[in-house]
């Protein structure tokens, strides 16, 4: 019954990752193989794939939710080449998708897909690095593929096992009932070996590269603080990273935290991380990903990641947010929590259109009137072509004071 899905491909299980990691050497996780050169698919399979993949690139690309910016793209895509080595990254097209989830995709193609509220998360080209590794480890495996094959057999067995089942009467019937669980239950292993090993293999890349390796790890126990605290907030219980579900298409985030530390290179903490490159090529874009994060409404995720991100310094860009966050949540210690933070950001910056609009409309809701419409004021004075000014005057007006 496993033999069609260890068949289908080679993948890394679990006892192999933990060997590994008992290894000693300079390199923990192995170095990439050399580069072969431009791949072209193979077969009537992947062929078909990849036409299918030209075919979503091409509507991917005209999709308005691509961010179209040339230095963007281009400082992530370096990001990519300096993780997997510039041959390796040569033929691959980045595309920067304005969603405020934590993810990033490679199709067989090339076509790497890099969500922004994964640029939102991660603090430095290292941790970037690591995530992009990891897809581009699932593409030069041709996983996609694999598991596709995979599928199909499996879906073939049952097609046969239907049949004959359907012969036998109710045992035969009961029969049929567990070989699928068992199809399944093994179709789900082997994406989730198929996770492991693009990440051994993403963080081989890492090992080679300038960057620092134990950022891999770093990556997902951030991760888990985040759903921590979103959990707390919503007065859930907290999640256990450790256990594997049946259908988990991923391995355990604890899991993934701990042999990716195993398997990082020694010297990685003398290695470059790149933070404060990375703060300066996201710096135009971060209000616009916070703006996306908390209208999630994920409360303790985007209070998470606005202090995740404080912690390397607090600007009135991250205190504009965290006063946006607590005034829309909209309780009254909310909203002088919120005019606290608003405070704090024009103090680092006076001129912060957003800061003052909401800092005017926190105060007013919370009865402060007066202090409440000078800082509307202050804000058309600042902005007074915005796109909500009609409304701020109309709020001034019921104030009796428009102007």
């Amino acid at each position: 019954m496993q033999r069609w899905l260890t068949s289908a491909a080679f993948a890394l299980t679990l006892p192999a990752i933990a060997a590994m990691a008992a290894t000693t050497g300079p390199h923990p996780a192995p170095l990439p193989a050399p580069y072969a050169g431009a791949y072209q698919p193979q077969g009537v399979d992947e062929i078909g794939i990849w036409h299918e993949d030209d075919e979503s690139e091409a509507k991917l690309a005209a999709s308005p939710l691509v961010i179209h910016d040339e230095a963007l793209t281009g400082y992530v895509r370096s990001v990519l080449c300096a993780t997997v080595g510039k041959d390796r990254c040569g033929a691959t097209r980045v595309y920067i998708v304005r969603v405020p989830s934590f993810n990033a995709s490679m199709s067989p193609n090339g076509t790497m897909r890099v969500q922004s509220g994964l640029l939102l998360r991660v603090r430095s080209e290292s941790e970037l690095g690591a995530v992009l590794g990891h897809e581009f480890g699932h593409f030069e495996k041709r996983h996609t593929l694999n598991k596709f094959k995979a599928a199909r057999r499996g879906s073939d067995l049952l097609s046969w096992a239907l049949v004959l089942g359907s012969m036998g009467g109710p045992q035969g019937g009961q029969s049929f009932n567990n070989l699928q669980w068992s199809v399944l239950g093994n179709l789900y292993r082997f994406g989730r070996d198929q996770e492991r090993e693009a990440d051994v293999v993403g963080l081989g890349y890492l090992n080679a590269s300038h960057l620092r390796a134990t950022a891999a790890s770093r990556v997902w126990r951030t991760l888990i603080l985040e759903q921590e605290a979103s959990a707390s907030a919503r007065g859930l219980k907290k999640p256990d990273f450790q256990r594997v579900a049946f259908f988990a298409s991923h391995p355990p985030e604890g899991e993934r935290a701990q042999y990716l530390y195993d398997l990082a290179e020694a010297d990685g903490a003398a290695r470059d991380e790149g933070d404060a490159r990375y703060a300066a090529a996201m710096a135009t874009w971060l209000p616009m990903f916070l703006d996306d994060q908390i209208k999630l409404n994920d409360f303790g995720a985007s209070d998470f990641i606005i202090a995740h991100l404080g912690e390397a310094g607090w600007t009135a860009t991250l205190w504009r947010a965290r006063g946006d966050l607590y005034r829309s949540r909209g309780q009254q210690r909310d909203l002088m929590n919120a005019a606290d933070f608003y405070a704090k950001a024009l103090t680092l910056d006076p001129d912060l259109a957003e800061a003052r609009r909401g800092l005017g409309i926190a105060l007013v809701k919370t009865g402060r009137t007066t202090e409440g419409a000078a800082a509307l004021r202050r804000y058309l004075q600042l902005k007074p072509d915005a796109a909500d000014a009609a409304m701020v005057r109309m709020i001034l007006s019921t104030l009796g004071g428009a102007q």
